[in-house]
């Protein structure tokens, strides 16, 4: 039913499962809360529910560092449903008392103190669990079925053992092969320890699949989420590392919103090796995902194409480069009369005398005056450390030992003098990552390599630039549809892309042949290159897309409207001048119900945003009812909550009828015709 589901005109919510609130739940939402939502969505006549990811991601709160690509979170386990916690129902009141008035759930306090009432119901049962794990049991019946679960378990015990570090920190058993996990694993010394979270793993998967089937029931299509990347603390990069490339880490390219670009920490992956293993690891992947989902969104669609990787010895990602791209070499330099020296001088910072010394003019002594002796000895420091003198010029180049941000960090240098070599260390037109292989640079057009170039060789230079971007994006293209053709056949999952960023023109061809629905969020789904940047009428958003007003990283609409959005440009837009600057129900219902209208088959909004259509659930700030900030880390993040149970807000008829009329909307029709 699911795939025939999957085909239709849909109005969903995305919620986070964590955010969900009842009765039963412990501070936090859990897997059997799905279907107390399915049953308020299907009165309201909302027939998609979309997840944020619900992979076992340690003590991160953000759901997008998995610690494994496959087991289920146990903060999300109903732990009152698993057999033998009846001995622990005070225990179990104490926990839901002790959590049931925090506005956003305590993340890393409520895994701790589920993880530990776990290991005592699993202490009690210890025998028959184990009784169930010998061949022939239950348990050893769902091991088979679920092999991923032994290098899981075998990890998640090495993890624990070393205080939660990552991997690579551990004393013992940092490198692995397949052979010294299986090792482990067949330990009879530790097979308590690892039969534990295995136990755990059986019982979230059990939770999670029966809440699935409920939705299917009632006619709701699941739709999940599957971060492209892996942290590169977990268990597949730990025990599958030929599948990655070491050194690299995945990002995003500088925008007007990360000037420096954005390095998530994350590895990218070995696309050969994966393809020699014809991409076992995916379909394994993806069937582990079908067991729930009848959908799928598929995050950074453009890694697949495309990814933006700096090296693993820099904080920030603007010295990133696109993989895979068709570098300039030396031949090329050749063409262009470029001599030895000058590309030289085009990839490598150099660094003037004066400058140095201009970047620390800035240190005073202890009344307030210009320190020149300190200026004097800092400036010292930098050229001792960092930089080795060209000759006998007042020009310097970075010593050998410094490759990245990180390595300047580690001189321990003034502020100041820190903060300049981190500019200068990108002052440079192009980046030698391998030898003889170039790439240029973000903001390579404003590095002092670019603006001593003379006007007819800046254009011989963006001539070539120009056809290596071309040439390369035809890469792009087939490498994009190669990999996406695989996870398209791979499952019956119908897949939907996010598709946010610098779009290349192959990626919306390739998503439309392979009937991969994209991302249209309405404040960005603008003609950015006219004048005005008009929005795009709802009539014109794809059918194969999916539409909506914020996503989880962005702002509520409600914030957006009141804080962020030109608004008067979107009253013309949506033909609606008397909207108030004061978001309210009304604003809501106009604003979003023209989303409902978009010919897009899917049309998505954020919880937060439907229980904006009543007055009653409105904070005080609107803030507070985001999902995620991106660029900050605290304990906000990714813990949002629901404002009441839900059996209390679906008691709002109010809401409930503003849903049942939102869920309805027909698509909006091109009336100029």
């Amino acid at each position: 039913m699911s795939v025939t589901l999957a085909q239709q005109r849909l109005c969903g919510v995305a919620v986070p499962v964590g955010a969900l609130r009842s009765e039963d739940s412990i501070g936090v939402g859990e897997y059997p809360d799905l279907a107390e939502l399915g049953s308020l969505c299907v009165s309201a006549g909302i027939r998609l529910i979309q997840l944020l990811p619900v992979n076992d991601t340690g003590y991160e709160s953000s759901p997008y560092s998995a610690l494994t690509a496959f087991a289920l979170h146990p903060l999300y386990i109903r732990i009152s449903d698993i057999p033998g916690a009846k001995e622990f129902r005070k225990e179990l009141a104490a926990l839901g008392k002790k959590y049931e008035q925090e506005a956003r759930f305590p993340y890393r306090e409520i895994l701790r103190d589920k993880l530990a009432l776990l290991r005592k119901i699993y202490s009690l049962n210890i025998e028959e669990i184990k009784a169930q794990s010998k061949k022939g049991g239950a348990l050893d019946a769902w091991i088979d079925a679920n092999p991923w679960v032994t290098e899981y378990a075998v990890y998640r015990r090495l993890k624990e053992h070393n205080q939660e570090k990552s991997w690579k920190e551990w004393d013992e058993y940092s490198e692995v092969t397949a052979d010294t996990v299986q090792t482990l694993w067949n330990n009879p010394k530790l097979r308590e320890d690892h039969l534990f979270w295995i136990w755990i793993q059986e019982a979230a998967d059990s939770q999670f699949r029966k809440a699935a089937g409920e939705l299917s029931e009632m006619g709701i299509l699941l739709k999940g989420d599957l971060p492209i990347l892996m942290n590169d603390d977990s268990a597949d990069v730990w025990a599958q590392g030929k599948f990655f490339q070491k050194g690299l880490s995945a990002g995003a390219p500088p925008d007007m919103y990360s000037p420096e670009g954005q390095n998530w920490g994350f590895p990218i992956y070995d696309w050969y090796a994966q393809s020699k293993d014809n991409y076992g690891w995916w379909k394994r992947r993806l069937k582990q995902a079908g067991k729930y989902y009848g959908a799928y969104r598929i995050d950074h669609v453009l890694g697949f194409f495309r990814i933006w990787a700096s090296s693993d010895k820099d904080k920030s990602a603007a010295l990133g480069r696109y993989i895979p791209y068709i570098p300039i070499n030396p031949n090329d330099f050749d063409d262009l009369g470029f001599t030895a020296e000058r590309v030289r001088w085009l990839s490598e910072p150099h660094v003037p005398t004066a400058e140095v010394y201009e970047a620390l003019s800035g240190i005073t002594d202890s009344g307030g005056q210009k320190d020149e002796f300190r200026i004097a000895a800092e400036a010292e420091s930098v050229f001792t450390k960092a930089l080795t003198r060209i000759g006998d010029e007042d020009l310097w180049l970075f010593n050998p030992s410094i490759r990245g941000e990180k390595d300047i960090t580690a001189l321990e240098l003034h502020p100041a003098a820190e903060a300049y070599l981190y500019k200068a260390w990108a002052n440079r037109l192009f980046l030698e990552y391998e030898k003889d292989s170039y790439f240029p640079v973000w903001y390579f057009r404003e590095s002092r390599a670019y603006q001593s170039l003379s006007g007819e060789e800046r254009q011989r230079l963006e001539e070539l630039l120009e056809k290596r971007r071309v040439n390369s994006e035809s890469i792009w293209e087939e490498q994009g549809r190669r990999l996406l053709s695989v996870l398209s056949a791979s499952s019956e999952m119908l897949p939907c892309a996010e598709d946010l960023g610098a779009v290349p023109a192959c990626v919306p061809k390739v998503l439309t042949q392979l009937k991969i629905l994209g991302l249209r969020v309405l404040r960005w789904y603008r003609d950015w290159d006219l004048e005005g940047q008009p929005y795009i009428p709802f009539y014109g958003y794809p059918e194969l897309s999916v539409a909506t007003p914020a996503v989880h990283d962005s702002s509520t609409v409600r914030e957006w409207w009141e804080r962020e959005a030109d608004r008067d440009v979107l009253r013309t837009f949506i033909n609606a001048p008397s909207l108030p600057d004061t978001y309210d129900p009304g604003a809501a219902a106009v604003i979003l119900g023209k989303v409902a209208g978009a010919r897009s088959r899917f049309r998505v909004f954020q919880i937060q945003d439907l229980l904006h259509l009543s007055s009653r659930w409105y904070a005080p700030n609107p803030a507070a009812e985001r999902i995620n900030v991106p660029g900050t880390t605290n304990d906000f993040n990714w813990t949002y909550r629901l404002p009441a149970a839900m059996s209390e807000i679906r008691g709002d008829t109010d809401l409930m009828a503003a849903l049942r009329e939102l869920s309805s909307a027909e698509p909006e029709q091109r009336k100029d015709l």
